[in-house]
């Protein structure tokens, strides 16, 4: 695995931008703008971060859960900006546990007619990694770490724990 910026290779154009002491030329994101798309509750944690570098980007979101007996995610919502089609959508999503939500999401979007989808992970295991890359090839994925393992009750070891009772302090 390398290490690379999920933004990194977007088309960018100049713009001029007026400081309190001289106009200068600066770069910023051209044609086809991003949409964040947070698998609530745990994506919405890292949305803030990526709006304060992208202030033009739109949000949808996908809400699921497992069920904790199959292991199977559960859609119970999904919105998307009109436009999605014509956007590069970044899937935020702290853990990468099983892979079920992450490819959930990766198929609604694909049925939205969107063709630029990149996955943004903190923590991943390597099977969740195995099962999304093997669900659509097309698909880049970034996390900042591989852990060992899911345990018996699909959690990432050694992981953080819920990703969402972390994040928002609850069990």
């Amino acid at each position: 695995m390398r290490a690379t910026r999920p933004c990194a290779n977007l088309p960018l154009e100049n713009v001029e931008v007026e400081t309190p002491f001289e106009v200068t030329t600066c770069k910023h994101i051209s044609g086809k703008k991003l949409a964040i798309i947070p698998i609530l509750r745990a994506g919405l944690s890292m949305v803030d971060g990526l709006l304060t570098l992208s202030p033009s980007a739109r949000v949808g979101h996908v809400g699921m859960y497992r069920n904790e007996e199959t292991k199977e995610p559960v859609q119970y919502y999904c919105k998307f900006p009109p436009d999605i089609d014509s956007r590069t959508c970044l899937i935020v999503d702290p853990m990468l546990a099983t892979g079920g939500s992450i490819t959930a999401t990766i198929h609604f979007l694909r049925e939205a007619g969107v063709s630029d989808i990149r996955c943004l992970t903190i923590v991943s295991s390597p099977e969740g990694v195995r099962k999304v890359l093997e669900f659509d090839d097309k698909i880049e994925l970034y996390t900042c770490s591989v852990d060992r393992q899911l345990n018996e009750q699909a959690y990432v070891l050694p992981g953080l724990g819920d990703a969402g009772d972390r994040a928002y302090g609850t069990k």
